[in-house]
Order: C-alpha cells, then structure tokens, then sequence
C-alpha cells in the first residue's frame, strides 16, 4: 500500500513540476490545484481507512499514533460539553481497544464528509461518523451518527489530527446524503 501511495505521489510530483514549468509566469495553474487536492483527498481517504482499521482491530497504538500529541477533542454531543486533551481521551478509550483486540468486544467506525478544505499540509474535514459495537455477547448496541469536525496537518508524509470535534449527533438520513 505505501509503495502504490509513493508511486502516486511521485506521478503527482512531477505533474505539478510540468504544470509550473511550463506555465511562464509561475503561478500555478487550475490542473495543479485539482492535482494538489486529488493527492490530498487520497492521503485523507488513507487516513481515515487507517482510524477505521484501528477502531476495528483494537490498535491502540496505532490509533494514538493517527492523532498529533497535543490534540484536542471536544465533545458537545451529551450534556456534558467537554474539552480534552487527547492523551486523557486515550486514557479513558484505551479499555475499549484492549477489549476489542482481545475479541471481548466488536468495534467498527466509519466516515462520510460534507466539507473538505485544505492545501498540501493542513485540512479542516467536516462530516458524520458512523459508530457501532457489539460488546461480545451478541448484544449490537445501534448505530451512533455523529456531526464531526477534524483538524489536520501533514508531518512529512503523515496526516495528523490537531482536533477532533464531535459535535451533534446525526441521523440515519442524514449519514446516507453523504457519500
């Protein structure tokens, strides 16, 4: 998988190198700016199959190492709203990953988005999140939809979130609108 990303950044690389070269002022041309939010889009899309596959198998680390160490997470879904930092919500969530990676629980979370700005080093993703588990005994609790804001930066080659903002929670028909 990171050998076809490498390859697809690298093709990406050099169209937006011709894209600049044969432009005479040096701006950058519509074609490079669609290239640049492709290549975005599809690291993003990694991104998020990477928090999915975490939450799944129960990847702690993994999971802690899709976030920037001083990450902030918001809640304003209950009511309770808070605000945390990431290292006390991996605190309270690690019991959940040990449990599912053990296989006394099931976790699944998927993701749909609505709005997605950024450039080559910094996205805003807005969307709903599609959260289930089943807690082993046969028991599937519903599926919780929930209104999400992440913010983004690109370290290098790795995309990381600064915050993460679950903020109402959504519907069914609503999480089908999206793609």
């Amino acid at each position: 998988m990171k050998k076809n990303i490498t390859i697809f950044s690298l093709v990406f690389i050099l169209l937006i190198t011709y894209s600049y070269a044969s432009n005479p002022n040096g701006a950058p041309r519509a074609e490079t700016q669609i290239l640049n939010d492709s290549l975005r889009l599809v690291e993003l899309n990694t991104f998020w199959n990477e928090v999915s596959r975490t939450v799944h198998e129960g990847d702690f680390e993994g999971y802690k190492a899709t976030y920037h160490e001083d990450a902030v997470v918001v809640f304003t879904t209950g009511e309770k709203k808070l605000s945390m930092s990431i290292t006390k919500a991996l605190v309270n969530w690690k019991q959940d990953f040990i449990d599912t990676k053990s296989g006394k629980t099931q976790n699944s979370v998927e993701f749909r988005f609505l709005q997605r700005v950024g450039d080559e080093t910094t996205a805003h993703e807005t969307g709903i999140f599609a959260f289930r588990s089943n807690d082993g005994t046969g028991t599937e609790s519903p599926k919780q939809y929930i209104h999400f804001d992440a913010l983004l930066v690109k370290r290098g080659t790795t995309w990381l979130m600064v915050m993460e903002y679950q903020k109402t929670r959504a519907t069914k028909e609503e999480w089908e609108l999206l793609d």
